[in-house]
C-alpha cells in the first residue's frame, strides 16, 4: 500500500506571526521560498530565533534580508556556559538594533542538562538584566526546572515591564497560572496536535484566548499531519485550527486575537 496522501496547507482566512522558528537553519533559496511560501498561507510576519553564540549575528542578518522577518538576541540554556561579560556587552550593543524585538530564546531546561543549574541561572538572570534595561520583552523557554523558573521570574517581578512569552509550553497548569498572573503569554506549536500531549491541551484550554501565541518553532515539532518532515511556518494554518478547535472558536476569531496578541507583545 502507498503512504496516506497528506492534506494541502490550509490558506487562513486572517493574518497570523510566526512568533518562533530557527529560520537560520536554511539558506539561498529555501530560505527565500520558505518565506514566500508561509507569505503566501496568511503569515503576515516572522520572527527568528536566537539561540547559541554563533547565531546572533546570522539572525540579524536574515532579518535584515525581509522586511517581514524579525529576530532575537540570546543565549538558549542549552549554551550557557557561553554566557560571559563579553557575551553580554554584545548582546547589548545589538538589544537597540530595528530588528531585534526581544531577549531570547533564555531560560532554564533541567532535562538535558547541558549546563548545571547554577550556570543556566546566572545566564538566565543576566540576559533578564539586559531586557530590562532595554526595555524588551523575553522569550524564555523552560523545561523541567518549575520552582527555579519562578523564583527567577519573581526576582523581576517589578522591574521587568515588558514581560514577553513562555514558548513551547509543556509544563504544569501551575506553573502555566503563575506565568499568565505575572504578565506573561504563553506560546504553543504543534505539540497540540500530538497524540500523547493532553497535558498541552488542557493548559490550552484553561488560557485566556487573549494570552495565546503562536509558534511552530520551526524546524523542530512539525505538527500532524505533516510529522516526519522539517518544520516550517507555513505550516501554522494546522497549528491555529488545533487551537481554535480546543477554545471552541472559529479559526477567524482566533487568528484575529492572537495577531494582536503578537503585536502587543513584541511589536
Amino acid at each position: 500500500m502507498g503512504k496516506k496522501a497528506r492534506p494541502p496547507i490550509p490558506l487562513l482566512s486572517g493574518k497570523i506571526i510566526e512568533t518562533h522558528c530557527h529560520l537560520d537553519y536554511l539558506s539561498g533559496d529555501e530560505l527565500v521560498n520558505t518565506i514566500s511560501k508561509s507569505r503566501d498561507v496568511g503569515v503576515d510576519k516572522i520572527i527568528t530565533i536566537a539561540v547559541s553564540e554563533d547565531n546572533q549575528a546570522i539572525v540579524r542578518e536574515i532579518a535584515d534580508s525581509d522586511p517581514n522577518v524579525w529576530c532575537t538576541q540570546g543565549l538558549h540554556p542549552h549554551e550557557a556556559t557561553s554566557w560571559s561579560g563579553d557575551f553580554g556587552e554584545d548582546l547589548r550593543s545589538h538589544a537597540a538594533h530595528p530588528k531585534v524585538l526581544a531577549v531570547g530564546e533564555i531560560g532554564l531546561d533541567y532535562y538535558y542538562e547541558h549546563a548545571d543549574a547554577k550556570t543556566q541561572i546566572a545566564a538566565f538572570e543576566g540576559q533578564l538584566d539586559v531586557a530590562i534595561e532595554h526595555n524588551k520583552p523575553v522569550v524564555i523557554h523552560t523545561r523541567e526546572a518549575e520552582q527555579d523558573t519562578k523564583t527567577v521570574l519573581s526576582s523581576v517581578r517589578t522591574s521587568l515591564s515588558k514581560k514577553g512569552v513562555i514558548h513551547s509550553f509543556t509544563s504544569s497548569l501551575d506553573l502555566a497560572e503563575f506565568c499568565l498572573g505575572e504578565g506573561f503569554y504563553l506560546g504553543f506549536n504543534g505539540i497540540a496536535t500530538f497524540k500523547n500531549a493532553e497535558n498541552v491541551r488542557e493548559v490550552i484550554r484553561a488560557t485566556p484566548i487573549e494570552r495565546i501565541l503562536l509558534e511552530t518553532d520551526a524546524p523542530y515539532l512539525t505538527p500532524v499531519p505533516y510529522r516526519g518532515v522539517p518544520n516550517a511556518p507555513f505550516y501554522l494554518p494546522f497549528i491555529a485550527q488545533t487551537v481554535a478547535d480546543l477554545k471552541n472558536v472559529s479559526v477567524e476569531e482566533l487568528l484575529s486575537v492572537t495577531y494582536q496578541n503578537s503585536l502587543d507583545c513584541f511589536f
